[in-house]
């Protein structure tokens, strides 16, 4: 079996890429009940927020799902809210630590250098994700997936998740045959039914190639020195004269060049706000259900 299956617990060696508000409870449901590994993003949510959500998921399908959580960010209280309800937690954007790997969890790091993988695996981590420079949202690598991910699978001996610029059955193949277990997936999976996504948004994603989507560090008030991945058309518009704040999720105000990725509560000037995209977005065509994208990366696996 699969190493990674044989892990967490899923059928189909992929998972679903925690995205802050995107990733909906129904979308994280959704790629569970296709067979991968779905995955909530905590983000900085209080507990309650967090039961919540898990409930929701939990409501929807008996299929394991984990949860995911950005380090210089973490809410110690929702962090061990977590670990007590889910049997996989991933955490990212943050050097390996031993007091987060918790006894009776499957503890996954994102890493985006052998060092990386490395020290996550020295302090207990049960799998790795290697993410290439291509990969949408906020990156931690500056070298392509081809480069990483063999480099990691050579230094640790533990299940290896593949992310960054996979959006084909054809990049699937070639992220197995440079020794990935599985497969991270997130700009395809935006363009899901149950994705939680502003429809300008996704208009964007589906208009959009792969050289539009680009690395800047410009998206930085909330989370400074962390380089992203964006569509260019955000950055594009968002430099025009413009309102400050630029929208609302419900009463909170959006501050320009904020991190927010836009849902479908979100309101405002959608097209300047943090238009997060991989490498992989032209593979992005139209709106389709997750375990029918699922099925087009995987094949028969």
């Amino acid at each position: 079996m699969n190493r990674f299956c044989a892990l967490v617990g899923c059928t189909r060696p992929l998972q679903l890429a925690a995205m802050s508000r995107v990733s909906s409870p129904a979308l994280v449901a959704a790629v569970s009940e296709a067979g991968g590994m779905g995955m909530l993003a905590v983000g900085r949510s209080s507990s309650d927020a967090v039961i919540a959500q898990i409930d929701d998921v939990a409501r929807r399908t008996d299929a394991p799902f984990g949860a995911g959580f950005v380090v210089p960010y973490l809410n110690r209280a929702a962090f061990d809210t977590v670990v007590e309800r889910v049997r996989v937690v991933e955490l990212f954007y943050g050097w390996p630590d031993a007091q987060l790997v918790r006894a009776g969890t499957m503890t996954g790091w994102q890493v985006g250098t052998v060092d990386e993988a490395r020290a996550a695996v020295d302090v207990g981590c049960a799998f790795v994700i290697a993410q290439g420079e291509e990969a949408g949202g906020h990156v931690r690598a500056d070298v392509p997936l081809a480069l990483l991910l063999p480099a990691v699978r050579a230094a640790v001996d533990v299940p290896i998740v593949a992310a960054g610029g996979i959006g084909t059955a054809d990049d699937v193949r070639a992220a197995f045959a440079l020794g990935a277990d599985a497969v991270r997936i997130g700009t395809r999976l935006l363009a899901a039914d149950e994705a939680d996504v502003h429809p300008i948004y996704l208009e964007s994603l589906i208009a959009a190639g792969a050289d539009d989507a680009v690395r800047t560090d410009l998206f930085a008030v909330g989370w400074p020195d962390a380089p992203q991945r964006v569509l260019a058309s955000a950055i594009r518009a968002v430099q025009q004269p413009g309102p400050d704040p630029v929208g609302s999720l419900g009463d909170a105000p959006l501050p320009r060049w904020g991190t927010t990725a836009p849902n479908t509560r979100v309101t405002g000037q959608i097209e300047a706000m943090a238009l997060y995209a991989g490498r992989s977005v032209g593979a992005v065509t139209r709106r389709q259900p997750a375990g029918e994208i699922i099925d087009e990366l995987l094949g028969g696996q």
